[in-house]
């Protein structure tokens, strides 16, 4: 069984930068696509990067390229993202998930296993 633990939330203004990590243990780390997702107060959890087993192809949604940067440490089980630039309307809770089979999608479908999720408060 996979567990993934988010870190790195908290509260940042405006035009700030935060980094959240996710610890992956108990599965094949290396072999797994990584998405980051998000969800907001009101609103349906939303696709925001992915990447795949090797760390060679990403993915972002359009209200994050250029601000925000997924990366991998397969010898330490980590995927990162970096945000910068952040915005009050990046303002939500923030999960990784591991898709055990794929390539990196957006498709929530496809991710077998979720972390519980990680709080990012963008103040203005």
């Amino acid at each position: 069984q996979v567990q993934l633990v988010e870190s790195g939330g908290g509260l940042v203004q405006a035009g700030g930068s935060l980094r959240l990590s996710c610890a992956a243990s108990g599965g094949t780390f290396s072999t797994y696509a990584m998405g980051w997702f998000r969800q907001a107060p009101g609103k349906e959890r939303e696709f925001v990067a992915a990447i795949n087993w090797r760390g060679s192809n990403t993915y972002y949604a359009d209200s994050v390229k250029g601000r925000i940067t997924i990366s991998r440490d397969n010898a330490r089980n980590l995927v990162n993202l970096q945000m910068n630039s952040l915005k009050p309307e990046d303002t939500a809770v923030y999960y990784c998930a591991a898709d055990r089979f794929g390539g990196g999608t957006w498709l929530q479908t496809e991710y077998e296993y979720w972390g519980q999720g990680t709080q990012v408060t963008v103040s203005s």
